[in-house]
């Protein structure tokens, strides 16, 4: 199919491994205050913007619980502050040492602006986030042609539509059916969908797998599609149009 325009996440999908990062920071944050939690609650927001990936972790039923024990309170916005306070930082300087494009993607899209694509891109990050990721990338051969981010709509990032239409006003795309959100979460799932765009899941290093590359390297050929297959069930259970195994093959649904 000819696309009018396709739209990529950052994190899982072009750049980080598994989107370890954040990851990392938000098992930090809860665990400074006594509280562990685990890695399917820490993905299971991935994608939303991160004071309201924070807010959606202390409504998880466990976890809030938890919150309640230690702290003798329901956890309040107060907290959520606290919390992306410390979150905020600790993930600057991670993305401050480095953040490497996953594979395949450099020659992927080249390819794909050998056919004519203009390259989108929404993120659950922050401005001052993005910096450092966009820099990184650039140096090892992928930048995006217009990237935004929760910042420029308001706070409203994923899965709200708004960064998806904000690139579709930004190249002048006309039809939503045209365009195509490719992400690693269910939350680019659903802001494609509340979009009205066609969607598609990554599997082979994606959050919603949540393997590193070192992890997923280790793995026997019968775990790698064990793992595969699971991922590719909670893509199509969140209603992606299409599955990729990795970002090379959307080169044969974009002509």
């Amino acid at each position: 199919m000819k696309w009018e325009g396709i739209i990529f996440d950052w994190a899982g999908t072009t750049v980080d491994f598994g989107s370890m990062a954040p990851v990392v920071v938000f098992r930090e944050i809860f665990a400074k205050r006594g509280i562990a939690v685990t890695n399917e609650e820490i993905r299971r927001p991935m994608g939303m913007l991160k004071w309201n990936h924070i807010q959606a972790m202390l409504d998880m039923p466990r976890i809030r619980g938890e919150w309640r024990r230690r702290f003798r309170s329901e956890p309040q916005d107060w907290d959520v502050d606290t919390l992306y306070d410390d979150f905020e930082p600790m993930l600057l300087a991670l993305l401050a040492r480095g953040t490497e494009v996953k594979p395949y993607v450099a020659d992927t899209i080249a390819e794909l602006r050998r056919r004519g694509y203009q390259i989108g891109s929404t993120t659950g990050y922050t401005n001052i986030m993005m910096k450092s990721v966009v820099k990184a990338a650039a140096a090892q051969g992928y930048e995006a042609d217009f990237w935004i981010t929760p910042d420029s709509v308001s706070g409203f990032g994923r899965p709200y539509p708004y960064m998806i239409f904000r690139n579709m006003e930004h190249f002048k795309w006309q039809q939503t059916s045209q365009v195509l959100k490719v992400g690693d979460t269910v939350t680019d799932i659903l802001e494609g969908k509340h979009a009205g765009v066609k969607t598609a899941g990554i599997i082979v290093g994606s959050s919603v797998m949540g393997l590193s590359r070192e992890e997923y390297d280790s793995l026997t050929e019968g775990e790698r599609q064990a793992a595969c297959e699971q991922a590719r069930a909670v893509y199509e259970e969140a209603g992606a149009d299409y599955v990729l195994h990795d970002i090379r093959d959307i080169l044969s649904i974009a002509e």
